[in-house]
């Protein structure tokens, strides 16, 4: 199952609307066939594995990250694929929650006499697959805040230098992140003053696309901007307010901008909650946030928030320096989000740590 874990995580920020899945097939003590989610979500990690196997399935176990589907999409069943190709014993790691499968593929294998097993490393199953678990039960993307900040919180100086607060190790891990997410998101602030690409610039990782997404609640974002100029080949989003300006949404969607119109939410910033349902309709699992400190605190008023990337550079900057949230109306400690380290390493000269949210803070339980 380990092994099946670590063919899955091939696919995080590449299969959605799928989740990630990895399937091993053995027989007499040996693998026979690997497989994992393809491109796009398709073909399905089990098929991928029988075909290498090929007539070495029959009778062998297969172990697989997720519940195997049973029902038809753009593929055919995977249980019935299992069934064919005459697999014995099924061992899966956790049940799919879609309502479409939801304990459906297990009865289908259990009924064509299969032995079926679910539990093994169903942890680590479900925190590889947090995303895509989001979207069904929640309905929205997992989020991930990542930001670079000086040792006392502060993401720029007074008059917005933030290149480089961290060193070259963090940047390239920020680029991996990127990767591995579906969707990459900042606010109109960064968008303008950085002028970025938002890709993946790192030896192997250039055919990664993640999604661009600005929050752009008045249509801002210059046409020559960068991402608006790459729109016609890397899918580039503007989050927006509904009731926009006609025309520049018109020049928008002919640079090849799609434009997601959503209601107004605090401040007449777009409504975060409503953002984050939308991605999550179409097919968006997992988010990179990368905003400035106005796009986290937007976020974190709203507890959209689930796991938090902070890269911590040993130098400091002082009061005067930017924040990393800008004000978002905590009164008290108990009113505060709150969240639990889940991981703390070097990065070259920097510090990385990691946090979840906390599963018992009220608004926050989604993953």
């Amino acid at each position: 199952m380990q092994a099946a874990l670590s063919l899955a995580r091939r696919g995080l920020g590449r299969v959605w609307p799928n989740p990630a899945v990895g399937c091993v097939v053995v027989r007499d003590g040996r693998v026979v066939g690997r497989g994992w989610t393809q491109p796009g979500g398709r073909p399905h990690a089990e098929t991928e594995a029988l075909a290498r196997a090929g007539a070495a399935a029959t009778g062998a176990t297969a172990y697989v990250t997720l519940e195997p589907c049973s029902h038809h999409g753009r593929t055919p069943p995977c249980a019935d694929a299992l069934i064919a190709a005459r697999v014995g014993r099924v061992v899966a790691a956790l049940e799919d929650p879609d309502p479409r499968v939801s304990g459906r593929g297990f009865a289908r294998l259990r009924a064509a006499g299969m032995d079926v097993e679910v539990g093994p490393l169903a942890a680590e199953a479900a925190e590889l697959n947090a995303g895509f678990l989001t979207r069904v039960r929640a309905g929205r993307p997992l989020v991930t805040l990542k930001t670079a900040t000086t040792l006392d919180g502060r993401i720029a100086t007074h008059g917005g230098e933030s290149r480089w607060i961290t060193g070259e190790r963090a940047r390239a891990a920020a680029h991996a992140l990127r990767a591995s997410h579906d969707a990459v998101m900042i606010g109109i602030g960064t968008a303008v003053a950085d002028d970025p690409e938002l890709t993946c610039r790192l030896p192997g990782l250039a055919d990664r696309k993640p999604v661009r997404i600005v929050v752009d609640s008045r249509l801002r974002l210059p046409l020559t901007n960068r991402l608006v100029a790459s729109a016609g080949s890397l899918p580039t989003w503007l989050i927006t307010l509904a009731g926009g300006d006609r025309i520049r949404s018109d020049a928008y969607a002919a640079c090849g901008v799609e434009l997601i119109a959503v209601a107004a939410g605090v401040g007449e910033q777009p409504d975060m909650a409503a953002a984050f349902a939308a991605l999550g309709a179409r097919g968006l699992t997992r988010v990179l946030v990368e905003g400035g400190g106005a796009l986290t605190a937007s976020l974190l008023r709203a507890r959209l928030v689930d796991r938090i990337v902070w890269f911590r550079a040993a130098r400091l900057i002082g009061g005067d320096g930017v924040p990393v949230a800008a004000a978002f109306g905590v009164a008290s400690l108990d009113a505060a989000p709150r969240f639990v380290r889940t991981g703390v390493a070097p990065c070259g000269d920097d510090i990385v740590e990691t946090y979840a949210a906390r599963p018992d803070d009220d608004a926050n339980g989604a993953a």
